[in-house]
């Protein structure tokens, strides 16, 4: 199967709720800059996303080999267990609005252009869902992301590139030597199917993080993987 492109993906932008978010008063001053940077933002954004399928053929203690490329995490083998399909993606706020953002030099405005960003990622992680749910009806799935736990290294992103497809080229992602992902506000991972339900915060000690999505499982690595 051909990747899956996502181009044409609505900003839709939350003004009220991103103001919540960056403790800003409806009203102020710095409220208004921030609407009027959403309208900047929002007449150039063109979040993006891309797609595809990839079967599993081989299982190991801790890796599997999904279409000719060898994916190295125990924590992945032992969730795909009852997986033969997994849907690798990338997903990103578009180059559109990372180049804007390059342009503003205040240190604060900066802040509120990456939260703005943040949003037009969301976006296009939304869409991306939405789109492969309707076309391959997977059932319930997990999620997990290289660089997420030490088990799946940030380096496993260039194998993860390899499966979805070509990024830069189709969306405009483009993957630094140091596995960084340009724009920053761009996201990669591995949806997979499971009934049980995963999230790579379950097996992060790391506190006080904002993007935690799920409460931290002391027991879970020894429960689940260590001894599978």
């Amino acid at each position: 199967m051909e990747p899956v492109v996502l181009k044409d993906i609505p900003f839709e932008l939350d003004l009220p709720g991103l103001l919540e978010r960056l403790h800003l008063e409806e009203g102020s001053p710095d409220a208004e800059r921030v609407r009027q940077m959403a309208q900047e933002a929002g007449a150039i954004a063109r979040p993006k996303a891309m797609y595809g399928v990839a079967y599993i053929d081989e299982k190991g203690d801790d890796y599997v080999i999904a279409d000719g490329v060898r994916l190295t995490s125990r924590v992945l083998r032992v969730n795909l267990d009852g997986a033969h399909r997994v849907f690798p993606y990338v997903a990103t706020c578009g180059r559109e609005l990372e180049e804007w953002s390059r342009s503003i030099t205040d240190m604060l405005e900066s802040f509120w252009a990456s939260a703005i960003k943040e949003e037009a990622l969301r976006c296009a992680m939304a869409a991306m869902g939405k789109d492969l749910e309707h076309r391959l009806q997977p059932g319930p799935t997990s999620d997990m992301n290289p660089g997420s736990l030490e088990d799946w290294p940030m380096s496993q992103q260039r194998q993860l590139f390899a499966l979805v497809g070509n990024p830069l080229e189709t969306i405009g992602v483009e993957l630094t030597d140091s596995y960084l992902m340009v724009p920053i506000k761009s996201v990669s991972g591995l949806r997979f199917p499971t009934e049980t339900g995963f999230q790579s915060c379950q097996l992060c000690p790391r506190e006080r993080c904002p993007g935690r999505r799920a409460p931290y499982d002391r027991d879970l690595w020894q429960r689940r993987y260590a001894g599978h």
